[in-house]
C-alpha cells in the first residue's frame, strides 16, 4: 500500500523536522538549565578558559540584553507570555508556508521555536530565564546567555545568510545598508 500522500500527511510532514528540532532544543536547553539551578548558588562563577568563559548562574527577568529587566512584574510577565506566543504563532504559520524543498530554512525555524519555548518556560516556571554562559574579554562582558538563545541567534544568522545566498543566486543583488 503506498504511502498516505493526503492533504493532511503532507501537512503533518512538514511540521516533523522543525518540531523535532524544537523539541531536541528545549531537552538540552531545559536540562543544562537545570544543572545550573542545582549545582551552583545565584551569580556564582566557574572559570572554563581563563580571560574569555565562564559558567555563571545568572537569572535574567527581561529579555535579549535584560530588556525590560527593571519592569514591574506585572508588566513584564504578561508582555513576555503575549509575545512568545504570539512569535511561536507566526513560526508555526511559516513553517507551514515553507517549500518542502527548503530544509534549511525548516532547520532554522525549528531552532528558533525550540530556543523561544526553552525561555518561554523557564518564565512561566520561575518568572525568569536562566543564563550560564559568560563570554568575556579584557574586562568586557557579552550579557549572560543559554542555549535556547545561542539557538535563536545561530538560526537567525543562517536564514539571514540564506537569504542573501538566494537573493545572490536569483541574480538579485542584496540591498546595501
Amino acid at each position: 500500500m503506498p504511502p498516505d500522500s493526503s492533504p493532511r500527511a503532507d501537512g503533518a510532514s512538514r511540521f516533523l523536522r522543525p518540531l523535532s528540532i524544537a523539541a531536541g532544543i528545549v531537552i538540552v536547553d531545559q536540562a543544562t538549565k537545570l544543572v545550573i539551578r542545582e549545582r551552583l548558588a545565584p551569580y556564582q562563577t566557574i572559570p572554563v578558559i581563563d580571560g574569555l568563559l565562564n559558567i555563571v548562574h545568572a537569572r535574567n527577568p527581561g529579555a535579549a540584553f535584560s530588556f525590560l529587566a527593571d519592569a514591574p512584574t506585572w508588566f513584564r510577565a504578561p508582555f513576555f507570555l503575549v509575545v512568545t506566543t504570539v512569535a511561536i504563532v507566526v513560526l508555526l504559520y511559516a513553517i507551514s508556508r515553507l517549500p518542502r524543498a527548503d530544509r534549511l530554512m525548516r532547520v532554522a525555524l525549528g531552532a528558533v521555536l525550540g530556543g523561544a519555548l526553552g525561555n518561554l518556560i523557564d518564565r512561566v516556571l520561575y518568572g525568569e530565564v536562566t543564563d550560564f554562559i559568560d563570554v568575556h574579554w579584557r574586562g568586557h562582558h557579552w550579557p549572560a546567555f543559554n542555549v535556547a538563545d545561542s539557538s535563536i541567534s545561530v538560526a537567525v544568522v543562517a536564514v539571514i545568510l540564506q537569504s542573501l545566498l538566494l537573493a545572490r543566486s536569483e541574480g538579485d543583488a542584496p540591498a546595501r545598508l
